[in-house]
């Protein structure tokens, strides 16, 4: 927790609306500091499973985006998007000239 820029969670009771039980159980560990999710390669652990898969997918690079034409793969479809229009020169906006 980040208590040195004077953030302090504010107690569990206080935000718990609004959640479903598994995001509850997940925003938790944000007060607790609790990392049950670790990865099995380097050891480092997080307090989300969506953060650990975005690790996994760093390591490994698979991402889950890949084009069609050369075969790299991105880890956000914008990313794959600007690729592809490299690839083929196509360009969304018309220049003022």
């Amino acid at each position: 927790l980040n208590f040195r820029r004077g953030f302090r969670p504010a107690p569990i009771s206080s935000c718990t609306s609004g959640f479903t039980r598994m995001r509850l159980i997940n925003h938790r560990h944000i007060h607790t500091g609790e990392r049950p999710y670790k990865c099995g390669e380097c050891g480092k652990s997080f307090s989300q499973s969506s953060n650990l898969i975005c690790h996994k997918r760093t390591q490994t690079r698979k991402w889950p985006y890949e084009c069609g034409e050369c075969g790299n793969s991105f880890r956000q479809k914008s990313l794959l998007i600007c690729h592809q229009r490299i690839q083929t020169w196509d360009r969304p906006y018309k220049s003022s000239e």
